[in-house]
């Protein structure tokens, strides 16, 4: 029992005594608070006392593409955790190859009744995609939000990363570094935020003087197999840096200089998106640009618990600043135009 009120207590941010007064039925406690402690003994697993059983908190949809990149279970922890704090209970979606899709995750929702859907990732990022889902959703008016960015005219609101300066603060760091050929490495071509970060990037050179060269900016799936591929192709090509759309990615790119006999950052920098758990373990160590998973989760909350009393809330872009965070894959330009190392090491 006394594990139990410890675990529920640090779940939902208040006391032991807070927690006891819930389930044992005592009075001064808040709605909300009594609420949030019932769904945080649904999400660990407790059974409710029994006078309180029956008594479920609303339903919220979190949908995410995939687990694999660890950006997404980040962001899971943190909805997953503020909903729990406003009694709400999370309903996790997440697809699998082959399995089930974002379309059918939406019907289930709708199914499931639920008050809300946060999506982290998905087909309202990709230009060339079905959004039919979406206009249901919309139709039915269910609150929904957004995390980071989004195809024009589907109307939800939405909670965002500044692309744009995330890939200036990268740009200016390999740039002080006395790097001239700088490349990229993106998402398809129809992924939104690809296309800030393409358009920040070409800004970025402008304003150094040049152009970016259509030639070093490469294409790949957020995979550490399309980043290695995807930056094989920039090496050739005779980049010296690399930004990349994810740490994923920035991992590939890393194992692509290492298997052409190039050190990271002797020979070649890196700097990856989105400051994932364990960057810090890599070798080397990942310079990359962090995204403010805890704000921008909070706020999406915030916003999807503000349309429920049918409160109209803003549908402009709420955009959040990333952190540059340097590590030890970033080091000084080659003073020399390197060597190709023989293909066969």
């Amino acid at each position: 029992m006394t594990r139990r009120l410890a675990e529920v207590a640090q779940k939902v941010g208040v006391s032991e005594a807070t927690v006891s007064r819930v389930l044992n039925g005592k009075p001064g406690v808040s709605e909300a608070t009594r609420q949030a402690v019932l769904t945080a003994l649904d999400v660990l697993g407790y059974e409710r006392p029994t006078q309180l059983r029956g008594e479920r908190g609303r339903l919220v949809g979190l949908v995410v593409p995939e687990l694999s990149n660890p950006i997404f279970p980040a962001f899971a922890e943190v909805l997953g955790g503020v909903l729990a704090q406003r009694g709400l209970v999370p309903v996790l979606c997440t697809q699998t190859p082959g399995g089930i899709q974002e379309t059918d995750y939406v019907d289930l929702l709708l199914q499931q009744q639920v008050s809300g859907v946060v999506f982290a990732g998905g087909l309202y990022a990709q230009a060339d995609a079905s959004h039919e889902h979406y206009r249901v959703l919309a139709e039915r008016r269910l609150p929904v939000v957004l995390i980071n960015a989004s195809v024009p005219g589907l109307g939800f609101p939405g909670v965002s990363c500044d692309d744009a300066v995330a890939v200036e603060q990268a740009w200016r760091h390999l740039a002080s570094l006395g790097h001239e050929r700088i490349g990229l490495v993106l998402g398809p071509r129809d992924h939104m935020p690809s296309r800030r970060k393409l358009a920040a990037a070409q800004a970025a050179a402008r304003a150094g003087g040049a152009e970016l060269p259509e030639d070093r900016v490469a294409r790949a799936m957020y995979t550490l197999e399309g980043g290695q591929a995807a930056t094989s192709t920039l090496l050739e090509r005779g980049v010296t840096g690399v930004i990349c759309a994810s740490d994923v990615i920035a991992l590939g790119a890393v194992r692509a200089a290492k298997r052409r006999g190039l050190s990271v950052p002797g020979d070649f920098s890196v700097v990856g998106y989105d400051d994932s758990a364990l960057m810090t373990c890599t070798s080397p160590p990942l310079s990359t640009v962090r995204q403010p998973i805890e704000a921008m989760g909070r706020a999406a909350v915030e916003v999807l618990v503000a349309q429920f009393g049918g409160r109209d809330v803003s549908r402009e872009e709420l955009l959040f600043e990333p952190e540059l965070v340097v590590r030890e894959s970033t080091g000084q330009a080659p003073r020399e135009p390197r060597e190709e190392a023989d293909s066969s090491q």
